[in-house]
């Protein structure tokens, strides 16, 4: 095979193709799996393949940034570029990705670097120009991995891969990578200790996790088992116990995209707060509609709020631009001069902070007394997500364990319907957007002001952060609930009658499902699981303050007492609550809703408690967090954002405790050499291997 540039031409010896083939652990039994086979070469380490995974190319070469050096080799995949240390099977035994794995849709950039010239960026098409000393692959989840191929830059083998790279970036598609692989529910998890995440695609489990959340006013709707009304929406969601599946249908109609009001969590207060898509002012509701729309936002309560969700945070638009200009900085070239006043200018930060605002705000809402908190958002599909799971890790203390944090991801973005394929940029589409990415970033905020408060680790927090782009699972590759259940072949062109009290069909413990992104055995040995677990965590902070018992169904015969709309931090009273009763039409207003001057002669914030900058004089509710967002009190996550300068990563926490007294010898010995005025020395402990969660990430 003939490769040209620079008017010179390589002839490289065709490369022997390895067995990929590797035994599998009797606890990992995975579908879909090669059959166990030798490799018939010692070039390239045993690599278990993911279905459809061919391998392209590999060469031996060397890890580099960190400290020592890590041997290995550098494999391309039709999938994937992953990098495999000197004996890496004797410590790992997952199937799927890892700190040295990098999809294929999550490389950002790729560079070739010689001694004889200036870097090239390879772009999928590019023709590299020269045998390469290093290849540096810069992920879009801000990692870095450098491989050298050793000295002189003449090696063929780093050659063929690099192309490699190149040609299956170009020919990879995100979207068709995920080929069905199902996984048996005994290897499902965190552990045994642990229950497996509901998945929230049967009946059965919404009406499980409806008596956990205690909602005896609600019940499961069928209505859109079909995806009839909208393929944006999951097959089943909670309305009140009093609403007909035929009124949830018309009401529904008179919302964007069909996503009308749906429950997404019951305070053990009384309170409940729900979202939607915004009013399709275009349609022209009868009495009765109006009606049935009411009675979805009232929700049996005689107070209602409408919270305004896209008021006072960013755009789509603007998320992006910032995440780029976040992502340009954290580059290992980016110039360090007045880097803060750079970072400043991102403003991916102040975008940390409103989200964190509004959800306190809004979680005094929904804490402060027995109400329906209504998020509207045009699309529902976004900014709604991220503020209904704020709100909840703020209220209820056992939304703070791992299994609940997972629990709301599921519900809230998975089942909710938000875009991951678009919003990550995997469809090639222009609405890129991460606000899932955000999301975690708010959630990183909390853990660290709250250490105690949170059973989930930022290691944990990392792990999600890194698997939003992994081609393992459909989690996060599809945009729909429609498209998961269409790819996982459930949807049925049949209706199934379900009724609260059918007992749920028989599974047993071997039944396969499809592999989500909470299988976590798949991807992280046990030890790296152990990192998910904050060891700072205080268990007697789980218990909710509410008692967790179902609360009588409320009964309100009337119209609701008051009706507050919130946007801008403050409330304001309405005097209707659908922008088309008695025949008023927001298409011939300037506001959605008309206003009516409060008739109390106490204010806003005497009859509201605790809305800014009113904290002080009223106690707060029990298990309430109001996290600090002004100033300095917003940080950079430093250990996701930074992980390609892993020098800025020494002194930060270890995941474990040699991990800290590693930290330490090396800051004592650093200490040591400033005092006396010599270099830091050469000697340093070397770090464990095992954990690729490690600072140097």
């Amino acid at each position: 095979m003939w490769w040209g540039g620079r008017g010179r031409s390589f002839n490289i010896p065709p490369q022997k193709e390895p067995d990929m083939g590797l035994l599998r652990p009797k606890s990992m039994q995975v579908s879909g799996m090669e059959e166990p086979r030798s490799p018939q070469t010692s070039s390239c380490p045993a690599l278990r393949c993911l279905p459809g995974e061919q391998v392209l190319a590999w060469a031996p070469g060397v890890r580099r940034g960190l400290e020592p050096e890590l041997p290995g080799t550098l494999i391309c995949t039709n999938q994937r570029v992953l990098f495999r240390p000197h004996g890496w099977q004797g410590r790992q035994d997952s199937a799927l990705s890892s700190d040295y794995d990098f999809a294929l849709s999550n490389i950002g950039r790729l560079e070739a670097v010689s001694g004889l010239g200036r870097p090239q960026i390879l772009r999928p098409g590019s023709l590299l120009k020269f045998m390469p000393d290093e290849i540096l692959i810069h992920g879009r989840d801000f990692r870095l991995l450098r491989v050298g191929f050793g000295e002189g830059g003449l090696e063929p083998l780093a050659f063929r891969v690099a192309m490699a790279i190149i040609q299956a970036r170009a020919q990879n598609s995100q979207a068709q990578q995920y080929d069905g692989m199902t996984v048996s529910k005994a290897c499902c998890g965190l552990g045994p200790s642990e229950p497996p995440v509901p998945l929230l695609e049967t009946p059965e489990e919404w009406e499980a996790e409806r008596k956990k959340h205690g909602a005896r006013g609600w019940r499961v709707s069928t209505v859109n088992e079909r995806f009839d009304i909208s393929t944006s929406l999951p097959r089943y969601f909670w309305v009140p116990r009093q609403t007909l599946d035929s009124e949830v249908r018309k009401a529904f109609g008179h919302f964007h995209q069909g996503r009308g009001p749906r429950l997404c969590w019951h305070h053990p207060g009384g309170s409940d707060l729900l979202r939607s898509g915004g009013f399709y002012e275009a349609s022209d509701p009868n009495r009765e509609d109006i009606r049935a729309v009411e009675l979805l936002l009232q929700a049996g309560h005689s107070d209602i709020v409408l919270v305004d969700t896209v008021d006072e945070l960013p755009s789509l638009a603007d998320i992006q631009l910032a995440h780029l200009r976040l992502r340009a900085l954290c580059l290992p070239d980016a110039a360090d001069e007045k880097w803060l006043s750079a970072l400043e200018g991102t403003r991916w930060l102040d975008h940390v902070r409103s989200c964190l605002r509004k959800a306190s705000d809004i979680s005094v809402l929904v804490t402060s007394r027995v109400r329906s908190v209504v998020l509207q958002e045009q699309g529902d599909r976004d900014l709604n997500g991220l503020l209904s799971s704020l709100v909840q890790l703020l209220s209820a203390p056992g939304a703070r364990t791992l299994y609940g944090l997972q629990t709301i991801v599921q519900r809230e973005w998975v089942a909710a319907g938000h875009p991951f394929l678009t919003r990550l940029g995997g469809s090639g589409g222009s609405e890129e957007a991460p606000v899932f990415l955000l999301f975690l970033d708010c959630l990183w905020q909390l853990v660290h002001q709250f250490p105690a408060e949170f059973e989930f680790s930022e290691f944990f927090l990392l792990a999600l952060h890194d698997s939003v782009r992994v081609p393992d699972t459909p989690t996060f590759l599809r945009d729909t609930p429609w498209e998961r259940a269409k790819q996982s072949g459930q949807f049925s062109s049949y209706t199934k009658v379900y009724t609260t009290g059918s007992p749920q069909s028989p599974v047993g413990d071997l039944v396969p499902r499809p592999l989500s992104v909470w299988d976590w055995g798949l991807r992280y040995s046990h030890q790296q699981i152990l990192q998910f677990y904050n060891p700072c965590y205080e268990p007697h902070h789980s218990s909710d303050s509410y008692p967790p018992k179902e609360q009588p169904t409320p009964v309100t015969p009337g119209p609701p007492r008051s009706i507050f709309l919130f946007s801008r931090g403050t409330l304001t009273p309405l005097n209707q609550l659908c922008p088309w009763r008695d025949g008023f039409s927001s298409l011939t207003s300037s506001s959605r809703w008309l206003v009516r001057h409060n008739t109390s002669s106490d204010s806003l914030a005497d009859q509201e408690w605790g809305l800014p900058p009113h904290w002080g004089p009223s106690p707060l509710p029990p298990g309430l967090l109001l996290p600090g967002f002004l100033g300095p009190q917003i940080r950079l996550w430093r250990r996701c954002y930074l992980r390609g300068r892993p020098e800025v990563q020494t002194g930060l926490s270890a995941p474990t405790v040699s991990g800290l007294l590693d930290e330490l010898a090396q800051l004592q010995e650093l200490l040591r050499a400033w005092s006396s005025g010599a270099l830091p020395g050469a000697q340093r402990k070397t770090k464990d291997l095992d954990t690729p969660l490690s600072p140097s990430r």
